[in-house]
C-alpha cells in the first residue's frame, strides 16, 4: 500500500491480524469494510476495488484523535459493528506497550462517505467526562489502554452497542492509576447513533491481572421465575457470567461487592478492596489457587507440584501481583477467552469453554531497558524464565485443564460441565506416568476457539487437540469427534449449499502451519 513499517513498529502492534470483516448493503449494492492497523477501508464486495465515494478513495484514517501520538502503537484487532449506516471499530494496543498513550477509543463512521460520527473514550479525557473520579489525583490523564479489542455487540432493533473492554496500561502495575478506574474491564452499553454512554457495569476494578473482556457479549432471551427477560451475558476469564437487562442494565441475578486480598509488597500499588461476584451462575471454571490443588495424578507428582507451588504467593482469586510471584487461576488467559459463548434459545443454555489453567503474576522495578514500558513496575522486568510445569511439561495443578460448560440461563446453574480435549501428548507419555490409567479427556488448554450449537441439538467445538467434537447440547455427552490436521483456535461455522448438502467448516493451525477444513453431512 505504498507505506514502510519497520519490523520494531510492526511487532509494537500486532502485525495486521485481526479476526474478520464486516458487510454493509447500500440498496443493491455490497461493501466490505477492513479494518487494518490504523485505517478503515470499504471495499467493492463484487469487485474488491476500495469505493472512491468513501473517505480518501475508499479509506479513513482511524487516528488523529487525542492521546494517539504513535500509530505504530494502534492497531484493529476484531471485525466492525455496522448499525444501520454507521459502521463501528474498535481498538488494539499491545499489552507489551506500557506507555500513557494511546488510549482505546470506539469510533462511528458514516458508512456511505466514511465521515466520523462520533467517538468514545473508554479512558475519560477530562475531569468532567463520566468515570472520572474513578481515576484518583486525576491520574485519567496519564494511562492508556482500555481497548474494545474484542468484538462489539449490537441490538439493532433498540440502537444499543454493547462493548467489552479491556484493562488499562499496565496490565499487572495499577501503582500509577488508583481508583476503580472506568470505564476499563467494563460491559459498557452506548446509543449505537450517537455514542453516549446508556449503561454500564465494571465487572474488575482498579485490574491487575490481565483480565480483559475477551468475548463478544451474547443477546439472550430468558424466562426467569415466570419473567421473560432479553438479556445480554458477558462471560470473562475470570470464569464469571454477568447477565444483565439490555434496556436498563440490571443485574438479573444479584451482584455482591466482596472483599478480596488487598495487600502488596509492590511499592506504590493499592488493590481495589472488593470485586463484584455474580451470585448466579455459578463460575465455569476452578478459581484461585491452593496447595490442595497440586496436581494430584500420583503422590510423587503430587508432592513435587506442591514445592513448586510454594515458591509462590498463592491465594484465592483477585490475590494480587507480587515481587515474589503470584499463581492466578485463571490465568491471563482465561477462563473464556476469544472464542465467547454460544447461546441456545431452545434450552435457555450458554456454552462457553474454559481453560483451567493457572499464570504466574509477577513485576519487578523498571531498569529502563525496555522504551515500550513507562511505569515504575512491570512483567517484563520480572522474567526469571521459570516455567509453570514440572519437568517434560506436567502441570503443577490437576486435571481437567479444559471444559466444556452449558450455563442454564433460565435457572441461573451449570446444567453441565465436561473434560475438553484429551491433552497434550507430552503429558500422556511422561515418564512419571508409565502405567498409571488416565483418564480419556485430560482437557486441552491451548485452544481458545469457541462453540457453534445447532438446533439439530448438537454442540460442535475444536477441542484444543486435533479433533473437532460434537456434544449432545442437554447432556454434555460426546457424540462424535473427526481428526483436523492441526489444533483448533476458532469457532466452527455451517452452511447448506444450493444442492441441500450440509457442511461444518473450521480454520486449525497457526502461522505457515494451517488448514482449513470441511466436513459434510450425509453422503
Amino acid at each position: 500500500d505504498g507505506e514502510a513499517y519497520s519490523l520494531g513498529q510492526i511487532l509494537s502492534a500486532s502485525g495486521w491480524k485481526l479476526r474478520g470483516t464486516a458487510f454493509w448493503r447500500d440498496g443493491g449494492k455490497l461493501r466490505l469494510f477492513l479494518n487494518s492497523r490504523h485505517r478503515l477501508f470499504s471495499l467493492d464486495a463484487q469487485t474488491g476495488k476500495p469505493v472512491p465515494s468513501f473517505g480518501d478513495n475508499g479509506v479513513v484514517s482511524l487516528t488523529g484523535l487525542p492521546r494517539i501520538s504513535d500509530v505504530t502503537h494502534a492497531t484493529q484487532s476484531s471485525p466492525p459493528a455496522v448499525y444501520k449506516d454507521l459502521v463501528i471499530v474498535g481498538s488494539q494496543v499491545p499489552d507489551r506497550v506500557q506507555l500513557p498513550d494511546p488510549v482505546g477509543y470506539v469510533q462511528a463512521f458514516n458508512a456511505r462517505t466514511g465521515k466520523r460520527v462520533w467517538t468514545f473514550s473508554v479512558i475519560p479525557q477530562s475531569a468532567q467526562d463520566p468515570g472520572a473520579d474513578s481515576w484518583e489525583n486525576g491520574t485519567w490523564r496519564n494511562n492508556g489502554h482500555g481497548n474494545v479489542w474484542a468484538p462489539m455487540t449490537v441490538d439493532e432493533a433498540r440502537g444499543l452497542l454493547y462493548l467489552p473492554t479491556s484493562t488499562p496500561s499496565s496490565d499487572y502495575y495499577g501503582g500509577e492509576r488508583p481508583g476503580a478506574n472506568l470505564f476499563a474491564e467494563s460491559l459498557v452499553c452506548l446509543d449505537a447513533a450517537t455514542g453516549k454512554i446508556k449503561w454500564y457495569f465494571q465487572t474488575v476494578h482498579h485490574g491487575l491481572w490481565d483480565w480483559d473482556n475477551p468475548a463478544p457479549p451474547n443477546l439472550v432471551t430468558l424466562t426467569v421465575s415466570g419473567h421473560r427477560i432479553d438479556a445480554v451475558a458477558l462471560v470473562t476469564k475470570q470464569g464469571f457470567t454477568f447477565v444483565f437487562d439490555r434496556v436498563s442494565g440490571k443485574p438479573v441475578w444479584p451482584i455482591v461487592e466482596r472483599r478480596v486480598p488487598a495487600d502488596s509488597d509492590v511499592p506504590g500499588e493499592k488493590p481495589y478492596p472488593t470485586q463484584p461476584f455474580p451470585t448466579q451462575p455459578p463460575p465455569f471454571v476452578q478459581q484461585g489457587v491452593s496447595l490442595d490443588d497440586a496436581n494430584n495424578l500420583t503422590p510423587e507428582i503430587e508432592a513435587r507440584a506442591r514445592r513448586e507451588m510454594e515458591k509462590y504467593r498463592i491465594g484465592p482469586i483477585f490475590t494480587p501481583p507480587s515481587l515474589r510471584g503470584t499463581l492466578q487461576r485463571p490465568s491471563q488467559g482465561g477462563g473464556a477467552n476469544w472464542g465467547g459463548a454460544a447461546f441456545d434459545p431452545e434450552t435457555g443454555y450458554l456454552f462457553v469453554r474454559a481453560a483451567n489453567s493457572i499464570g504466574l503474576n509477577r513485576v519487578a522495578k523498571n531498569d529502563g531497558s525496555d522504551p515500550l514500558v513507562g511505569v515504575a513496575y512491570s512483567n517484563v522486568f520480572a522474567r526469571g524464565g521459570e516455567s509453570l510445569n514440572l519437568p517434560g511439561g506436567l502441570p503443577l495443578i490437576a486435571p481437567p485443564y479444559a471444559v466444556l460448560a452449558a450455563i442454564d440461563l433460565n435457572q441461573g446453574t451449570i446444567a453441565w460441565k465436561v473434560p475438553l480435549g484429551e491433552g497434550s501428548a507430552a503429558l500422556r507419555n511422561h515418564p512419571l506416568l508409565k502405567g498409571v490409567r488416565l483418564p480419556d479427556r485430560l482437557g486441552s488448554p491451548n485452544s481458545r476457539g469457541g462453540a457453534m450449537v445447532t438446533r439439530s441439538g448438537l454442540v460442535f467445538i475444536g477441542g484444543g487437540d486435533n479433533y473437532l467434537y460434537a456434544f449432545d447440547k442437554k447432556s454434555g455427552k460426546e457424540l462424535w469427534r473427526g481428526k483436523i490436521p492441526f489444533a483448533n483456535a476458532a469457532v466452527p461455522m455451517t452452511y447448506r449449499t444450493r444442492s441441500g448438502r450440509q457442511f461444518v467448516v473450521i480454520a486449525t493451525g497457526a502461522g505457515t502451519e494451517n488448514a482449513l477444513v470441511a466436513f459434510a453431512l450425509g453422503d
